[in-house]
């Protein structure tokens, strides 16, 4: 199901920070009550290969989401128990010491199964048994949420458990929404901060081709 252009699922969720605290967080009420953005990214496991990669490159770029007006939160299906001793380890033996956004702590998969982003390829159910079996980890993909500040999703995107993300990317489409919501003009491919946008309607469209791509 995609949720671009609908409201982000009103669910809360546990949620664990780097002080070791366990706290509820309701994704929908960070955007729309603090009248920011938010960027929620979702990795499969802690204690996993690519994944601190991840969240270590969304800590490095903190600061530029926080001038962008966005709060970032990682999300995985583990318990904060888990996140708290993930948070815990040194990056020198593979953990995320030093992150400092919260983290969704979904283990009941309440959320993650709203979204529709669990590694599940096949479910069955036994009649004999009364036993309903799933194939795949149960665990989510690397899907990414970009919410606005009245908590529509403009962005979402989904990667495979190898593929990790690009962090710069989602700066990237955070400047280019705002400068929609801004300026009142869309952004052309590989638009930038900086570069020429363009009016919504045929001329607009001509003239950016005309001056762009001769």
């Amino acid at each position: 199901m995609a949720f671009v252009g609908k409201k982000f699922p009103n669910l809360n969720v546990n949620a664990m920070n780097e002080m070791g605290e366990t706290f509820t967080i309701n994704v929908l009420e960070e955007a729309t009550k603090n009248n920011k953005k938010v960027l929620l990214f979702w990795y499969p496991k802690d204690f996993t290969f690519v994944c601190p990669t991840e969240l270590h490159a969304f800590q490095a770029d903190l600061a530029e989401f926080e001038k962008r007006n966005t709060i970032v939160i990682g999300a995985s299906c583990d318990t904060a128990e888990v996140h708290f001793a993930w948070l815990s380890t040194s990056k020198d033996n593979g953990g995320i010491e030093g992150v400092t956004y919260p983290i969704l702590a979904d283990s009941n998969r309440n959320l993650a199964n709203a979204l529709d982003i669990l590694d599940i390829t096949n479910e069955s159910y036994n009649e004999e048994t009364g036993l309903v079996t799933v194939e795949g980890d149960n665990v989510t993909y690397r899907a990414t949420y970009i919410i606005d500040e009245e908590g529509t999703v403009v962005h979402e995107s989904i990667n495979h458990m190898p593929l990790g993300r690009n962090v710069k990317e989602y700066l990237r489409l955070i400047d280019a929404y705002t400068h929609v919501q801004e300026k009142g003009e869309v952004c052309p491919a590989n638009w930038e901060e900086g570069k020429d946008a363009m009016q919504a309607n045929a001329k607009g469209t001509a003239e950016y081709l005309k001056a762009h791509l001769n």
